[in-house]
């Protein structure tokens, strides 16, 4: 895992700022303007500006908890917690499964800067992956001998 904490920590930390900065900007619009948002049958908008704050929470401790366990070499681990945490930017395209959110274009924006982040974390999980793919194989081939 050095390997990975060497070449990837940088990266990581853009990509988890992003992903903060953007579902921060895009969950706290949803509670905050819940109302602007298709709704649901059935569920009211305090229920859903409710579900919203504990989904942002969950996932974003699911951030947390991957970038804790990269630093601590916890290597499968941490990129399992990673992607839930990638889902967090995903859920933002939910929007479109009920109706078309007419808001402003920059909080609509962040429908597309959520699913960006999302991507850029499943990009990293796979190369840190690949990488931890190759490095696993060789110490386990000496290892059986």
């Amino acid at each position: 895992m050095d390997l990975l904490r060497d070449r990837g920590l940088t990266a990581l930390r853009l990509i988890l700022a992003f992903t903060l900065l953007s579902t921060t900007l895009h969950y706290a619009h949803n509670v905050l303007r819940a109302a602007d948002y298709p709704q649901l049958e059935g569920i009211s908008v305090g229920v859903t500006a409710a579900l919203v704050v504990f989904a942002y929470f969950l996932f974003t401790a699911f951030g947390v908890l991957g970038y804790r366990d990269y630093l601590r070499g916890r290597s499968w681990r941490a990129l399992a917690f990673l992607m839930v945490y990638s889902l967090s930017g995903l859920a933002s395209l939910g929007h479109f499964l009920i109706a078309v959110p007419q808001i402003p274009a920059f909080w609509f924006a962040t429908i597309y800067t959520d699913t960006a982040a999302a991507l850029l974390l499943w990009a990293f999980v796979t190369w840190a992956a690949t990488k931890l793919n190759r490095v696993s194989a060789p110490d386990q081939l000496s290892t059986q001998h």
